[in-house]
């Protein structure tokens, strides 16, 4: 009976606890006011509530506890169901998009399946006419009846003919629209471009059309309007856009406008002169509502004004282009992109017409550049891109946009800008070019403080070189990830004390070299992370505090893109400048940096690991052919082209030896990037390649067998198992091992520095073969791991291995690392002498 009346007590209080209260309006009101302060409050803030609201003194602080519960969970169903309303919207927006796409290829291939039979019936026609026919007359009537229809001429109209203009605005918007949704280009999609509501959407290029020629499809959240306001501002996204004029706006009768424009782009590189445009751009609403924009070249066979002439450009040809934007139900846009431009291939050297041929390389810097920057705008818009170190999205941008600008400033060196070659030293591979009036080119509305105010101005010293089997993305990547193996630290530091008002008076570097170590801190990156920006500080304790110049702390804005090793005919690059501590947005950047642009590969030839200078390469003739015996296993030939540029500020007492110190800093770097290609280069390229260049020496595969017997000879087991122990076997099996191994060395008077690692010890230091000797083991374990180790020091050399608990290490890039366990092993050689350790670090990730 008791055990029922207590049953029956605990049911009437879950009862109590559990029954509904329904809410006044005052009361809902007073719990939504402390929702939007904190949406789960604690058992003292729900008590104070209760004390504070005489209106909810009548309700218990557990119902209000489960009202919040209740409540955020409605927030949370609000916020789930409308992200999948918003996925559904883009779902359906894509697939309208994929369909138009599919009707348009659908059309495509009828149009080839035509123009197939009528090739064949020609082909028989011609071959009937041959047998019948073989008199001249026959050639001499076709030829007349070709003659027949010449090209048409346009008339020459000017700026002051507005239906002149019209009538080849009209013509434009035509071919604009049968390349963008038509089937006036033959359209191939480039690889790795899936569509999803997502991605970048779809990207195409055209590998047999006059000129280079690419098109993009996507969807933005934003409307037509903004859109076009977007597009038309070219110089804030487009990088290689130095300035862009319009000189004169036509309005038309049908609401559009009529815009003659002329545009300057820079050269990507120092071996090639910069392409000018003068264009007419017009305006104008669809009957279905969407917007387009679309733009030619005005030519004499196309009529029109005649534009600007300008010295030291060529002028590019725009065949029609444009952007054709449509709204999307709910909201958004779906845009068509097409740039299609013919820049006059033939008046740039040899080796590098590759590069004015790709239409992979235009896709990637004007193409999908657009539609990045839409779709940034747009996440930046909707508060889905939050950065850090309180600046605004739009200052981050303009940072980004000022180090391009500069850069390309510094390699194209115009002389409207103040720039002016000096002479060299005899030899041609670094060139020197000086800019005494260094305003013209940074403008009145940031901080000139840097520039010497009693003389002087900017030095820059650039080169370009010819690279063989190196990805871009590899090698860039490197040069960021792994300072001290090209920079030196005196330079960097004359370049930062030329920030304060005293300038560093010494402009030459030291023999230290880069003793110190370098953080990454990280400012911004665009959605698809194929941009970033950061602040390197580069610590300069190493050095003794007397020496001021050297022993403090330098920073760099630096700029990275094109890291993506994925991506097809993508360029890389890799801009920096430095800065103080303050680090205003109005601060003057003077850029340097490296730029390496892929040129597209070719089978036909032997493929070599070497870099050249450019310069050279362009006079290389049949004399000077490779051997056959140095093609490479898959007779692949990966070309680059690397521009490298350095800015200096100087005085004018000091010209001269910032200059020999500027080309002699430029050559050193030319070195050190040629021993860091030659050394990256083979072991990337394809997995056949990464274990054959470790089997080349033989001291690899000698270390690789030491390895494996010294661990089994310590701890009685298997490092792995080996079924023959003949030719490479352990070293492969060694390299692809999924636990990190490393070696390092055993000296009484020096602090263990590795010697060597796996794929997997590669993958976790964050580094490679070549830079792994410059780090240091207790670089690497924290304060426990090294307490540890000198405990079981002792241990592991008497007993042969020692394991270690589960820990923390750090990466060369500063990253946390965990490790469940690490075995350390002495490693003998074949007289059973101590020749390094072994560590073995097992089930290890990324913290």
């Amino acid at each position: 009976m008791a055990l029922c009346m207590q049953r029956d007590s605990v049911l009437n209080r879950l009862m109590d606890c559990g029954k509904y209260v329904r809410y006044t309006p005052e009361q809902v009101e007073a719990l939504e006011r402390v929702y939007a302060e904190c949406p789960k409050p604690s058992s003292s803030r729900r008590q104070q509530l209760i004390r504070d609201c005489p209106i909810l003194s009548n309700i218990e602080q557990k119902q209000i506890k489960v009202w919040f519960q209740n409540r955020r969970c409605r927030e949370k169903q609000r916020k789930e169901a409308s992200r999948l309303q918003t996925v559904n919207r883009k779902l359906s927006a894509m697939n309208k998009l994929l369909m138009e796409e599919n009707d348009r290829l659908q059309k495509q291939v009828s149009q080839l399946v035509y123009d197939n039979g009528y090739m064949k019936q020609q082909i028989h026609t011609q071959a009937s006419a041959t047998t019948t026919d073989n008199s001249c007359e026959s050639v001499v009537v076709s030829g007349q009846k070709q003659q027949q229809n010449p090209k048409t001429q346009h008339p020459q109209w000017d700026a002051n003919n507005p239906a002149g203009l019209f009538a080849i605005a009209q013509e434009t918007l035509a071919a604009f629209l049968s390349k963008a949704t038509g089937t006036a280009v033959n359209w191939v999609q480039m690889i790795g471009m899936k569509p999803g509501p997502d991605s970048i959407g779809i990207v195409a290029v055209s590998p047999n059309c006059s000129g280079v020629a690419a098109r993009a499809c996507g969807l933005v959240s934003l409307e037509p309007t903004k859109v076009a306001e977007i597009l038309k501002d070219r110089p804030s996204w487009y990088r290689d856009c130095r300035c862009l004029n319009v000189l004169s706006v036509v309005p038309t009768g049908n609401g559009g406008t009529i815009e003659l424009m002329y545009m300057q782009t820079y050269a990507p590189t120092t071996l090639a002169a910069a392409r000018d445009f003068w264009t007419l751009r017009y305006t104008s609403t669809l009957e279905d509502g969407s917007l387009v924009i679309c733009e030619r070249s005005l030519t004499s066979s196309t009529g029109g004004p005649t534009g600007p002439p300008a010295s030291n450009f060529v002028r590019a040809e725009v065949l029609p282009s444009g952007y054709l934007i449509r709204p999307c139900e709910g909201g958004g846009s779906i845009i068509h992109i097409v740039d299609h431009i013919d820049l006059d291939v033939w008046s740039v050297p040899e080796v590098l017409r590759p590069l004015y041929e790709s239409s992979k390389f235009l896709a990637q810097k004007l193409t999908t550049a657009a539609l990045r920057h839409v779709r940034q705008i747009a996440q930046e818009s909707s508060g889905e891109v939050h950065y850090g170190g309180g600046r605004q999205p739009a200052v981050l941008r303009t940072f980004s946009q000022r180090l391009c600008k500069g850069f390309n400033d510094a390699v194209n060196g115009f002389v409207d800008d103040g720039w002016s070659p000096i002479g060299n030293d005899g030899v041609e591979d670094v060139t020197i070019a000086i800019n005494s009036s260094p305003n013209k080119s940074f403008g009145s509305h940031y901080n000139t403080s840097m520039l010497p105010t009693f003389g002087g101005g900017v030095l820059c010293a650039k080169a370009s070189m010819l690279l063989q089997n190196v990805p871009p993305a590899l090698l860039v990547r490197f040069l960021r990830e792994h300072r001290s193996e090209w920079a030196d630290y005196g330079v960097d530091a004359y370049s930062a004390a030329c920030l304060k008002a005293s300038p560093y008076a010494v402009p030459c570097g030291r023999p230290s070299g880069f003793p110190s170590s370098q953080v990454i801190l990280p400012l911004a990156h665009t959605i698809e992370h194929e941009e970033f920006l950061e602040v390197v500080r580069i610590e300069g304790n190493a050095f003794p505090p007397d020496d001021v110049a050297l022993a403090c702390d330098m920073y760099l804005l630096q700029l990275c893109s094109g890291v993506d090793e994925n991506a097809i005919g993508a360029c890389a690059q890799l801009v920096f400048a430095p800065i103080d501590e303050s680090f205003a947005d109005d601060a003057l950047l003077l850029p340097s940096g490296f730029r390496i642009i892929p040129l597209d590969p070719k089978t036909d030839g032997p493929a070599s690991t070497r870099t050249l200078d450019l310069a050279s390469a362009l006079d290389i003739g049949s004399g000077n052919a490779r051997p056959a015996g140095e093609t490479d296993l898959n007779n692949y030939n990966l070309r680059s082209v690397l521009t490298i540029a350095f800015q200096f500020t100087f005085e004018n007492h000091l010209r001269d030896n910032v200059a020999v110190m500027a080309r002699q800093y430029v050559r050193n770097v030319v070195r050190s990037v040629q021993r860091v290609a030659m050394a990256i280069a083979p072991s990337r390229l394809s997995t056949e390649l990464g274990p054959k260049s470790l089997t080349g020496p033989p001291e690899a595969l000698t270390l690789a067998r030491w390895i494996y017997r010294s661990y089994r000879l310590h701890t009685c087991t298997d490092l792995f198992r080996v079924e023959s122990t003949s030719g490479d076997a352990i070293l492969k099996l060694l390299w692809h091992h999924s636990d990190a191994i490393l070696c390092c060395s055993v000296k009484t008077n020096a602090s263990p520095v590795f010697t060597f690692a796996n794929q997997a010890g590669l993958d976790m230091l964050e580094t490679t073969l070549v830079a792994l000797q410059d780090i240091m083991l207790d670089k690497v374990l924290d304060e426990s791991g090294r307490k540890l180790l000198c405990i079981e020091f002792s241990k592991i050399m008497q007993q042969g291995f020692a394991y270690l608990p589960a820990g923390i290490c750090v990466s060369s890039m500063n990253r946390p690392v965990s490790y469940e366990q690490a075995i350390a092993c002495k490693v003998l050689d074949d007289n059973d002498s101590n020749h390094c350790l072994a560590f073995v670090f097992m089930n290890w990730s990324f913290v």
